[in-house]
């Protein structure tokens, strides 16, 4: 008796502790600074990068322009944004990679696009879509920052 009294105890200690746990508070000011709307969400840019139409480029200037590429990736991860870029693993459909940027329009999207040098170069060719997606995502550069041992 004494062992189910204690058993029960620990599971109703165990439930109220968990739902504790797990209970969620709004933050309007955070939500508010992500420019989250009421449902936590907020409009992107999902673009989707491609082998581009560039077969020609020799390795020397790929891997120039390659290094760009990546530069410009931190420069706009920096600036805020883009907050998600990274790059498929080999694949039979030309995918190289994806950036979410943090914008609302294609047009905006456009002119961050220009700034790659990979893809002015026609290294990679970017396909663009409005994306609907949690605000939060816009915290995963900070987080990311926290992880990383070595920077790319």
């Amino acid at each position: 008796m004494k062992k189910s009294l204690l058993f029960f105890v620990f599971f109703i200690m165990s439930a109220i502790g968990f739902s504790q746990e797990t209970e969620v508070k709004y933050d309007e000011a955070l939500a508010k600074s992500l420019h989250a709307d009421e449902y936590g969400m907020k409009k992107y840019v999902f673009c989707l990068l491609k082998s581009g139409s560039n077969t020609t480029a020799s390795k020397e200037e790929t891997k120039k322009l390659f290094a760009g590429h990546m530069e410009n990736i931190g420069k706009l991860a920096k600036e805020g944004k883009l907050v998600v870029a990274g790059p498929f693993m080999k694949n039979d459909r030309n995918y190289r990679g994806i950036y979410i940027f943090n914008v609302e329009t294609i047009e905006e999207a456009k002119v961050l696009v220009a700034t790659d040098p990979a893809i002015k170069a026609n290294l990679l060719e970017a396909e663009l879509t409005p994306w609907y997606c949690t605000a939060a995502l816009q915290e995963t550069v900070k987080i990311h920052d926290k992880i990383a041992k070595t920077k790319m």
